[in-house]
């Protein structure tokens, strides 16, 4: 089974939609983690009215440090924003997603976000699980 990790700065937007989004799609099929290079207190409260919106639940999650043992442990890095605080292994796949961060944006904003990286996200899935795209 593949492991996905993703990163931003803050583990308050971005990564933790794209983790909810790929644990969601995925049932299963793939582990998911997210950290941030620089993790915030909290989740951004507008990134979870946004994912509930679409029936995801993220109001329990908590921003989580990047560690070099969660790089090495993961299959395929997305970054997103992290800049040169992401460690780079040989081996790994990785992938640099250029998305607005939902930091001070109003909701209105934050949903375009969501479902760029939704997009991303089931993208991303069909390659990890090729088999099971074809259903």
């Amino acid at each position: 089974m593949s492991e996905v990790l993703f990163v931003c700065v803050h583990n308050a937007g971005r990564s933790k939609m794209a983790a909810a989004l790929l644990h969601h799609h995925a049932a299963g099929r793939v582990t998911v983690r997210s950290a941030g290079s620089a993790p915030a207190d909290t989740v951004n409260p507008a990134v979870v009215q946004v994912m509930a919106e679409i029936g995801l639940d993220i109001a329990q999650e908590f921003p989580k440090p990047l560690t070099d043992d969660g790089v090495r442990a993961a299959d395929v890095v997305v970054t997103m924003g992290c800049g040169d605080a992401c460690p780079v292994y040989p081996g790994k796949r990785y992938l640099n997603w250029e998305l607005d961060d939902p930091a001070g944006r109003t909701i209105e904003q934050i949903r375009p976000i969501r479902d760029e990286i939704d997009r991303r996200v089931t993208q991303l899935l069909a390659e990890l699980t090729p088999a099971h795209s074809n259903r």
